[in-house]
């Protein structure tokens, strides 16, 4: 059968040996499980395993079902237990066993996600691999302070860079382009190097009074937010305790943010630990 593109049926392998795999990179969004696609959870619900990051929330974890294999490859910054390379091989060598693989990556797997190195290892191989994309976490944290990314009159554009490098790599941005007060500027991963990035900016031009917002866990229960502007952030501001990844909104939008010193709101069944019943969804996408 042909869905979404592809076909569900899995390509032959040699004679006499089980029929190759294929791998599903998928992006699981920003945390809430009301943010997963139809097609990505349909995919978890059918794959025989999931290959999964850290920043996966618990939340959507438990929509897989419990029989399904699954291999944590999280990392964060200085901690790498699993390098790239060998996430890479990995996947390949399960879908050249014939295994359906689910690999599973907070947001979305092309945006600052390495989904591409991992793509092409995988098809460089001759597997079938196709892209689920994912709500990116400039997105969800937007959306969970109900500010827009983008707003007549306050911001033409917008720009998404990551704020970290790999250990001893420079901070090479083009900054006379990134200064822009036209421009909502979206750092991912900045916390290590917000202070730089705020002065560099304003070495090339950006309002030091400019908004923004810093955020942490965006659409999860742990969600935390705060407000500062360009110059605070510059002079050594901390965000204080929020936990990594951290986010910036850098923009005349962030100063639209809903109640950005406070914790923040969250549905409550998700605060109270539930996980939608996605069957009836399910259901509808199996149809399509």
């Amino acid at each position: 059968m042909m869905r979404d593109g592809y076909s569900d049926s899995p390509r032959r392998g040699p004679a006499g040996q089980r029929p190759m795999g294929r791998v599903d990179l998928i992006g699981a969004g920003p945390g809430d499980p009301d943010l997963l696609t139809i097609r990505a959870l349909r995919l978890l619900q059918t794959a025989e395993v999931v290959v999964h990051d850290r920043l996966v929330s618990d939340q959507i974890m438990e929509l897989i079902p419990a029989s399904t294999r699954r291999i944590f490859v999280g990392k964060e910054s200085g901690c790498h237990p699993v390098p790239q390379e060998s996430i890479n091989a990995l996947l390949v060598e399960l879908a050249l066993s014939g295994l359906h693989v689910a690999r599973l990556k907070g947001g979305d797997p092309t945006i600052f996600g390495r989904g591409g190195e991992e793509f092409e290892a995988v098809r460089a191989a001759g597997i079938p691999c196709d892209y689920v994309p994912g709500i990116t976490a400039a997105q969800g944290a937007a959306a969970s302070a109900r500010l827009p990314l983008t707003h007549r009159g306050l911001a033409t554009g917008l720009r998404l860079v990551t704020g970290h490098r790999a250990r001893d790599a420079a901070l090479d941005l083009d900054w006379a382009s990134l200064a822009d007060p036209d421009t909502t500027l979206v750092v991912y991963m900045g916390g290590a190097n917000i202070q730089d990035i705020a002065t560099r900016l304003i070495a090339h031009g950006m309002p030091a009074a400019l908004p923004v917002l810093a955020v942490s866990a965006a659409t999860t229960p742990s969600e935390t937010r705060r407000r500062f502007d360009l110059a605070g952030l510059a002079n050594g501001q901390e965000p204080g305790p929020m936990p990594a990844p951290l986010l910036f909104i850098i923009g005349h939008v962030a100063a639209l943010a809903e109640d950005a010193a406070l914790p923040c709101p969250v549905p409550a069944a998700l605060a109270a630990g539930f996980a939608p019943d996605f069957n009836a969804a399910v259901e509808l996408a199996s149809h399509d």
